[in-house]
């Protein structure tokens, strides 16, 4: 059994299509039963569990030979690093009480770095507690996510100036859609399956080229059939910015302090891990987004 937690999300339902598609059983997780009619028509096994939950966990990984975890950062919350802590905790004890299964984490790429990277130290937390949860643990280090374009999307198609904390607006950055960081994440978890030792795997996951914010701005445009600007938002700008998005200070905080460690270049696949490649581009992507 081959139990998804997050199975509602983009990684985490192309995860588990790509584990039903390769005849594996598939204990789908999800927080509201509604989340997981489209899982159930695939034939998973469809179970509600919340990461603030311990028990939920420990009832979900009830005869689980491997296990998928991501645990995301929840913009609502008062303090979102206190609320992605629990969850880490919660998943690590859980873990740590089923330590036979093999694990693969969704995690961050920069996790491995010690300071000044905001959201990213919180990944590099729960790469050590699970690292000392469980023996067969898989790292999975995906870059920025293409979907995130998506945030600002209304804004551009209404003004024709697409908004971006990445600077300089020339600078490729890597960047990965959200599906091939979950079809990826399947098929490691199908290698694990012949891999018998018990030595952490990082493998850091991204699309097949880099692209820039001007590059979307640009591929955009095209999809549009209009004149597309990028217009990068001064640092200055940035707190009051996502303030108005509804963004709280403290998150706004590490929001900053992961973008200014990007802006920098500091932010990357880490040298010496293992690098696969989704195959979808930024177009795909956001065609699809501009469709919806």
């Amino acid at each position: 059994m081959y139990v998804i937690f997050g199975a509602s999300g983009k990684v985490g339902a192309s995860s588990a299509a790509a584990l039903r598609k390769a005849g594996r059983a598939v204990r789908a997780v999800v927080r509201k039963p509604a989340q997981g009619e489209a899982l159930a028509r695939i034939g998973c096994e469809v179970v509600s569990a919340d990461l603030d939950d311990l028990h939920s966990i420990l009832r979900a990984l009830d005869g689980a030979q491997a296990a998928q975890l991501i645990c995301p950062v929840v913009q609502q919350a008062i303090d979102a690093a206190t609320a992605m802590r629990t969850m880490i905790h919660n998943a690590a004890q859980a873990l740590s009480a089923h330590s036979g299964i093999r694990v693969l984490a969704i995690s961050d790429y920069g996790a491995e770095l010690e300071a000044g990277t905001g959201i990213t130290l919180l990944y590099r937390e729960l790469e050590q507690r699970f690292a000392q949860a469980v023996p067969r643990l898989t790292l999975l280090r995906s870059a920025e996510h293409m979907q995130n374009w998506a945030r600002v999307l209304p804004v551009a198609l209404a003004t024709g100036h697409l908004p971006t904390l990445h600077a300089p607006a020339n600078t490729p950055f890597p960047t990965v859609s959200a599906h091939d960081v979950g079809a990826i994440a399947a098929q490691l978890l199908l290698e694990q399956e012949h891999r018998d030792d018990t030595t952490v795997r990082v493998v850091s996951v991204e699309g097949p080229r880099h692209y820039s914010a001007e590059d979307a701005a640009r591929l955009l445009g095209e999809l549009c059939g209009r004149e597309m600007h990028i217009h990068v938002l001064p640092r200055q700008e940035w707190a009051a910015t996502l303030a108005r998005a509804g963004i709280n200070e403290a998150l706004a905080k590490l929001i900053m302090e992961t973008n200014d460690a990007q802006n920098s270049g500091r932010i990357g696949a880490e040298a010496g891990t293992e690098v696969r490649r989704g195959t979808t581009g930024l177009r795909q992507v956001l065609a699809a987004l501009v469709r919806a």
